[in-house]
Parts: structure tokens; C-alpha cells; sequence
């Protein structure tokens, strides 16, 4: 097997940074959790429908919370992340609660290394997760290689729109389309501004095209495409929080999408 690329290990060792801070933010609410909260949000829920029973490939899972959230509600969850340190987490999260989930570490790319020939009913993957790979097209037919005919892939996704912007939303500084890495330096996590982490990261920006043309060039088959003005988690600049418990960017009021959800069929 080739060594990771570069951009892998720096990567990893960027989340393996956050899993800590994570786990003791209020942002992902542990305890709460544990005591029998869902960290799942209403857009996700909205579209999952009833999952119990079901095989969930959860992609890009972090410490693994939404993976225990659907199996709670009865699915048959295997969840993958980069991060031996996550893995490791939701591994000990999944004996603690008694709430039964396999987690497998890896690069997704590598899954089928790990994973050669399940097929599942729903892939899904949520909030901040297609920056991180390079190359959609890749992307696409993992997914359509691991769901079953009928199966869906459910994702909910930030808005490329959002990735245009410098961090504090003053002006534009990245573009729309996938022109290539974009390397930064990390300064806190987007769970707690003030945690003691400088760290280099990787990402890639993907239009709404490319995320949709990739997976209609696997021959899967838009059941379902929409758009949102706020955001359910608090982890951007200048956000402000709106009454029912959602948060919009200050500069951009409800002039900007800052979701977008899909869900995708294969046929």
C-alpha cells in the first residue's frame, strides 16, 4: 500500500489535536449526550425518516456521536474516520452507553481495504465533510459502491458560498470552484476558539455542481436537493442567534444560503 499523501497525515494530526478539546466543549455537549440527548439536528432528522433496523455507513464520524444518535433509533451503524484518536473515543463512548457501533479508522479512500464488501441502505455524512477530500469524483463512487440498490446517501453539507469568505466575513477570498488545496493555519477549533491548538490543515472547496454533477455521473438518481439561510451549529464569525435555536452569519443576514441538504438514490 502506498504512504499517505501528505495532506493526509497533516490532517489527521489535526484532528487527532481537536478530538480533546472536543470532547470537553460545550459545543458537542458530552454529558448531555450521554445522558440521552440526539446530536442530531432537524434538517438531518427530517429526512432520515425511520432507520430502525437499517445499515448506516456513517462517513467522516469524528468521536462517533451522530453514528450512537442512529443507533439509538434502532439502525446497524459502522462509522469511519481518519483519526485513531476519534475512533478511539467513540469506540469508548459505544461501550460506556452500551449502545452497540463498529468503527473502523482509516482514510475514507481506503475503506474498501477495510470494508471490501458490505453494502449499506443509507451513506450518510454531515456538516463540514466534502472540504476534505480532494477529488469528488472519487468520492461519488465510493458511495455508490457501498449502497445497495434503493439505497441513499444522505448528506448535509455547509455552502460552498461560506468557504468564499476570509474567516471573519469581510470579504472574498477563496473561490467557488475546486482550484486546488488550500492550506491554512488552525488557530483554536471551530468548538472552542480558545483551545491551545496551531495546526495546519488541507481542504478543498467544491462547488454545488461538482457535488451533484459527481454523483449523477455514478448513475445516482436526486431524490431530494434544498437550501438553508442559517446554520444549527454556532462555529462561525459574527453569528447570531435566532429564536428557534439556529444561527445566521451577522454580515450576511438571510442574504446567503449556509446549508444545503441531498439526498441521492441509488438506483
Amino acid at each position: 500500500m502506498a504512504p499517505d499523501p501528505e495532506y493526509l497525515a497533516l490532517n489527521r494530526a489535526l484532528w487527532n489535536a481537536r478530538t480533546g478539546p472536543h470532547l470537553a466543549s460545550d459545543f458537542y455537549a458530552v454529558e448531555a449526550f450521554k445522558a440521552g440527548n440526539t446530536s442530531l439536528n432537524g434538517i438531518e432528522l427530517a429526512l432520515l425518516g425511520d432507520v430502525a433496523g437499517q445499515r448506516i455507513l456513517h462517513l467522516q464520524c469524528h468521536f462517533g456521536q451522530d453514528s450512537l444518535s442512529l443507533a439509538r433509533l434502532g439502525a446497524q451503524v459502522t462509522g469511519v474516520d481518519l483519526s485513531d484518536v476519534a475512533i478511539a473515543a467513540a469506540r469508548g463512548l459505544s461501550a460506556e452507553l452500551g449502545v452497540p457501533a463498529e468503527f473502523i479508522c482509516c482514510d475514507v479512500h481506503a475503506l474498501p481495504e477495510h470494508l471490501p464488501q458490505a453494502q449499506f441502505d443509507l451513506v450518510y455524512m454531515t456538516y463540514g465533510v466534502l472540504n476534505w477530500w480532494p477529488d469528488l469524483g472519487r468520492w461519488a463512487a465510493l458511495v455508490h459502491r457501498y449502497l445497495r440498490p434503493g439505497g441513499r446517501l444522505l448528506l448535509v453539507e455547509f455552502h460552498p458560498v461560506v468557504w468564499m469568505f476570509d474567516n471573519d466575513f469581510t470579504r472574498l477570498q477563496y473561490s467557488y470552484f475546486n482550484s486546488g488545496p488550500i492550506q491554512e493555519t488552525e488557530v483554536g477549533t471551530y468548538a472552542d476558539q480558545q483551545a491551545d491548538l496551531v495546526h495546519q490543515s488541507v481542504t478543498w472547496n467544491h462547488s454545488l455542481s461538482e457535488v451533484i454533477g459527481s454523483l449523477l455521473t455514478q448513475g445516482l438518481h436526486l431524490a431530494h436537493f434544498a437550501e438553508y439561510d442559517y446554520s444549527p451549529y454556532n462555529c462561525f464569525a459574527h453569528t447570531v442567534a435566532q429564536p428557534d435555536g439556529t444561527f445566521r452569519i451577522g454580515p450576511l443576514g438571510t442574504q446567503a444560503p449556509l446549508v444545503y441538504s441531498v439526498v441521492a438514490v441509488r438506483p
